[in-house]
C-alpha cells in the first residue's frame, strides 16, 4: 500500500509540474490542481492513518492513543481542500480575464503566442525546403521547381 501511495504522489507531482511548465492557462490550472492533490496525499501518508480507528474520543473505548488515529492530518487535508478550491476559482477568474483582454489563453500574452507561431512556421518552412533540396539531390524528376512549391490551403487544395 505504501508503494502505491508513494507512486501516486510521484505521478501526480510529475504531471503537475509538467503542466505548470506549459504555455497555456488551462494547463497551468490543471497542474496546480494536481499538485494540490499530491500534497493532500502526502499529508495523509505522513499522518499514518489507520483504518477502522476513530479520530475522536468515544464512549466505551479507552482514552489511549493506541485506540485512536491522529485527527490532525484529516483536519489539515480538509483545510487544504478548501484553500485549493478557492485558489482554483481565483485562478480561473484571472485566466478568463486574461483571455478576454489578450484574445489568447497563452500565459505570456498574445505577443508571445504570435512569436511562437512565427517561429514554428519558420521551422516548418525550413524543413520543407530541406526535404525539397534532398529530393532534388536524389534526382527525383517529379519534384517541381523551387518557386513552384505551394502549400495547401485550408480546404486541402494546392
Amino acid at each position: 500500500m505504501e508503494l502505491a501511495l508513494a507512486s501516486a504522489i510521484g505521478i501526480l507531482t510529475a504531471a503537475g509540474v509538467y503542466l505548470l511548465l506549459r504555455a497555456r492557462s488551462f494547463d497551468v490550472i490543471l497542474g496546480l490542481t494536481l499538485l494540490s492533490y499530491a500534497t493532500n496525499l502526502l499529508i495523509f501518508g505522513g499522518g499514518r492513518l489507520v483504518a477502522g480507528k476513530p479520530p475522536v474520543l468515544r464512549e466505551g473505548i479507552p482514552a489511549e492513543p493506541a485506540y485512536y488515529t491522529d485527527p490532525l492530518p484529516q483536519a489539515l487535508v480538509l483545510t487544504a481542500i478548501v484553500i485549493a478550491f478557492a485558489m482554483t476559482a481565483v485562478i480561473i477568474v484571472l485566466a478568463i480575464r486574461s483571455r478576454s483582454d489578450n484574445h489568447s489563453d497563452h500565459v505570456d500574452g498574445s505577443r508571445a503566442e504570435q512569436e511562437f507561431q512565427r517561429r514554428e512556421q519558420q521551422r516548418h518552412d525550413e524543413a520543407r525546403e530541406a526535404a525539397h533540396a534532398a529530393e532534388l539531390v536524389a534526382g527525383n524528376e517529379s519534384v517541381p521547381a523551387a518557386g513552384a512549391v505551394s502549400s495547401p490551403d485550408r480546404e486541402g487544395r494546392a
